[in-house]
């Protein structure tokens, strides 16, 4: 027999059972929606089409034996509208992979990941019960105070410790880069069937935030709330700072029907610096994968600050109002 052909054939053998050992998926997501916006970004009001988070991305795992396993996420945000690349608020320009990118390893142990990703405290509190839209858009949570760094990260997530119960902890290294200090980000998540708790903690330089969450499921019902505690989250010397959030979902058919309330306090040392936010809205699942939907949010500035919109030429908040129908596709 050919030797070129039985080393072609060992070859392809070896090939073929270090595929089987690995995987990767394509996944992403569009979300478009048209939209009646007043003092977004302008004062007055503009029609826009506005992109919420759409993203394509590739992640993969490969068994290493003995419960080890090697895994990667790749994503790339992208705004539907223009084709530009849209991502995290560290990357300015923002990169190919600015969404996401990390490796990691897993096992008995838990998780070590590297590289530039969303704080899981984030995740754990705010995000969690933000059931309409993901979180996304111009009906996403703004009074939160997100002072994770999504780059340069080192991060630890633990096993199952308990049921339901995992912690995870990162610290985002300065690299000598003037001004920037290490930032941390610790996270807690207890999945208890219908009732369901998170905890998050970040810093970053003078900043702080601490945040609890539960969301319930009562049957067609769910229903989530968080609390978050911050310092200097919003800017430098502004003091400290109570946020609240509740968020109440039915579901019945094909049809979802939510209702999103979030309360600010003023700064501790900025008076004035108080709003509210709501959203309401309607999803309507075509399938699995496709959601068409409609909401109204609006938030309620404070003459002082303004945590979404424009300011007028007084340099006085306005209060942002919006109406939107739109389709979002996951594949």
């Amino acid at each position: 027999m050919n030797r070129n052909f039985i080393v072609a054939a060992i070859s392809v053998l070896a090939a073929g059972s270090a595929l089987a050992q690995s995987s990767v998926t394509i996944y992403g997501r569009l979300n478009v929606s048209a939209e009646q916006q007043k003092n977004v970004n302008v004062v007055g009001t503009q029609s826009v089409l506005q992109n919420s988070a759409s993203r394509i991305g590739f992640k993969g795992t490969e068994d290493l034996g003995g419960g080890l396993k090697a895994g990667f996420v790749l994503e790339h945000g992208f705004d539907v509208d223009t084709g530009l690349a849209t991502g995290s608020r560290d990357t300015p320009p923002k990169g190919f992979w600015a969404r996401q990118s990390e490796v990691n390893l897993s096992g008995s142990f838990g998780m070590i990941r590297l590289g530039n990703f969303t704080s899981e405290a984030y995740y754990a509190t705010a995000d969690y019960i933000s059931m309409h839209n993901h979180d996304t858009g111009t009906s996403a949570d703004v009074l939160y105070a997100y002072l994770g760094r999504d780059i340069n990260k080192i991060a630890y997530r633990t096993p199952e410790l308990v049921k339901g119960l995992t912690l995870e902890a990162a610290v985002s290294a300065g690299e000598g880069v003037a001004g920037r200090v290490k930032s941390y980000d610790a996270a807690a998540n207890w999945n208890l069937g219908a009732l369901q708790l998170g905890a998050g903690y970040q810093k970053n330089g003078s900043a702080e935030q601490f945040a609890v969450r539960a969301l319930y499921e009562m049957g067609p019902m769910v229903f989530g709330a968080y609390f978050q505690d911050d310092t200097d989250g919003f800017g430098t010397g502004l003091g400290n700072r109570k946020t609240y959030r509740v968020s109440a979902a039915y579901n019945v058919g094909a049809s979802e029907f939510h209702l999103n309330y979030g309360m600010a306090d003023d700064y501790s040392r900025l008076a004035n610096s108080d709003a509210t936010q709501w959203t309401l809205g309607y999803n309507y699942n075509l399938s699995k994968r496709t959601k068409v939907y409609a909401f109204y949010s609006t938030v309620d500035n404070s003459s002082a600050f303004s945590y979404f919109g424009a300011t007028n030429t007084q340099g006085r908040a306005q209060d942002p109002k919006i109406m939107a129908v739109g389709v979002r596709h996951n594949f």
